[in-house]
């Protein structure tokens, strides 16, 4: 046969299967890049809305002209919203970073002590904590409420720190919980055989291992209460309260709706969080993963 031949019957020969599986793979591969820059677009479309929009002037910052770029760039409403909104950023932060800490050592407590001890009725114990988290907070807003004045709990800070303590309580348990079951008994042996007791056994060797699954704990009781409105509505004014109930306030202080100011106000509220994740985001996305895996 000629070569003209073979090229010819080459060419007009079926692809082969591994042909037709790289075909398949490329095709594939081309789907989801397009999905994913299609989700990055809808994703990022507020966050651009809200930052043009930041730097407008009153009369430049209108729905009409809601995607168009300033026709004059200012910092004047980042001023603005910074003087009216630090005072509440930093009761913020101290409302998340004490409610944080409190509810993620509790958590990780319970979860040692209901996944190593075995007592008569844990499973019980552990269902009713896990049962707070089903708990609608709006219908238990005024008999807590009742409670609180009862107790005599300071409205502000110290009324939301024990509330976001308490209601991330059942959360923190529940992941630490499902971390611990993962850790091999030998570990817990090997420290009871030196003598170690049960919080000795906790605080040497169960802790310095789980840091991961607390690191998990941590970011997301501080994003929660960061983003809290409901309690901070109940609990609180707008002298004592949270970002979220100063930048509710900011935005609907007037009649007349000055938007540059109020996106400014959601870029400045929405950055300690997205700071927390952007340092801590391979620990929490590590955190996840190592209880999946070993689970």
């Amino acid at each position: 046969m000629s070569a003209t031949a073979i090229l010819t019957t080459n060419a007009l020969a079926p692809p082969s299967s591994a042909g037709r599986a790289r075909t398949s793979r490329t095709a594939w591969r081309t789907v989801r890049y397009v999905l994913a820059i299609l989700f990055v677009i809808v994703v990022l479309t507020p966050v651009y809305v809200l930052l043009i929009t930041s730097f407008k002037a009153p009369g430049d910052a209108s729905p009409v002209r809601a995607w168009a770029l300033p026709q004059e760039w200012t910092l004047a409403n980042w001023q603005a919203a910074w003087t009216a909104l630090w005072p509440s950023i930093l009761r913020s932060f101290q409302i998340v970073i004490p409610a944080a800490i409190i509810s993620s050592v509790l958590g990780s407590l319970n979860g040692f002590v209901l996944s190593r001890w075995a007592f008569r009725g844990a499973n019980i114990v552990f269902a009713c904590i896990l049962f707070g988290m089903f708990i609608p907070y709006q219908a238990v807003m005024i008999p807590l409420s009742q409670l609180m004045t009862t107790m005599h709990v300071p409205s502000g800070v110290p009324a939301l720190i024990l509330l976001h303590v308490v209601f991330g309580i059942p959360i923190t348990t529940l992941i630490m919980r499902n971390y611990y079951v993962t850790v091999p008994h030998e570990l817990v042996e090997a420290s009871r055989v030196d003598g170690a007791g049960m919080l000795r056994t906790y605080w040497s060797v169960i802790l310095p291992i789980s840091i991961p699954s607390f690191v998990v704990v941590l970011i997301w009781q501080f994003t929660n209460a960061w983003n809290d409105f409901l309690f901070a509505v109940f609990f609180a004014s707008s002298q004592n309260g949270p970002v979220t109930l100063a930048l509710n306030n900011l935005a609907n202080g007037s009649v007349l709706q000055d938007y540059g100011v109020s996106m400014a106000g959601a870029l400045l509220a929405s950055l300690p969080p997205l700071v927390v994740y952007i340092i801590l985001g391979k620990y929490f996305i590590g955190g996840l993963m190592s209880g999946s895996v070993k689970g």
